[in-house]
Parts: structure tokens; C-alpha cells; sequence
């Protein structure tokens, strides 16, 4: 049997094809095996209000397709913009990688696989804000 196993906390509330779930009060794992469900841990989540630099505007874009609640049309195509414009950005190896598959994921319109991809460039964000002195 093959999946996403999502091991949850107590209390812990997960997005799952446009439901919250809330796990219990034990620790637990769930097992989802529908390929291409929409997933989004909600302690993950970007508030809007923090979506405010180009790695979290991305994360956020993928994370209202994740949702199910907005036109995911649209939402695609201004992904894929974000992503090019960060391509342009962050210009190093490990960058240009993952943003190389966060665009292979979009081609999929695999929303999950984007923003943990994404997500991934939110260190390295913060590290050049950081040098920046922002």
C-alpha cells in the first residue's frame, strides 16, 4: 500500500480536498491514497498578511490552489509567473533545481508537490533579506 502519510500531533487540523480534519488527542498517521488530493497542513499555512515577499507570494498562490476555495485557472498561470520571476532571482544551483521542479510540478498542476518545493526556498529567502539588511 503507497500514499502520503501524514503523521499528525494532537489537535493537529489538516486541509484535505477542501475539508478540515482534526486529529485527536493521541498522536496518529493517516495514510491518504487518492493521487492528486489537494493537502495543506494548516500550522503550515501563510496567512495573507505574510505573504509578502516573492518565496511566500508563491507558497501562498499554491497554497489557495491546495484550498479549492478560488479558480485554480488562473491561479496556474500566475503561479507559473512567480515561479519564472524567482528563476530570475535566485540564480544559484540549489535554487534554479528545485525552482526547475516546482515548474515541472506546475506542468503537472500538482499544487502539493509545488508549495513543499517552494517552501523549501524560505531559508534561503530569509538568508538574502537578511544580508540585505530588510
Amino acid at each position: 500500500m503507497s500514499g502520503l502519510v501524514l503523521k499528525m500531533g494532537p489537535k493537529e487540523r489538516v486541509l484535505i480536498n477542501g475539508a478540515v480534519i482534526e486529529n485527536g488527542d493521541h498522536r496518529s498517521r493517516i495514510t491518504v491514497l487518492t493521487s492528486k488530493a489537494n493537502i495543506l497542513r494548516l500550522k503550515d499555512a501563510i496567512h495573507p498578511d505574510e505573504a509578502n515577499t516573492p518565496v511566500r507570494r508563491a507558497c501562498y498562490l499554491a497554497q489557495l490552489i491546495l484550498s479549492g476555495e478560488v479558480d485554480p485557472v488562473t491561479l496556474w498561470v500566475r503561479l507559473s509567473g512567480q515561479v519564472q520571476t524567482l528563476a530570475e532571482i535566485l540564480s544559484d544551483d540549489h535554487s534554479a533545481a528545485l525552482l526547475l521542479k516546482a515548474s515541472d510540478a506546475i506542468s503537472d498542476q500538482n499544487a502539493y508537490a509545488c508549495l513543499k518545493l517552494l517552501r523549501q526556498l524560505l531559508p534561503i529567502e530569509s538568508h538574502l533579506l537578511r544580508a540585505r539588511g530588510q
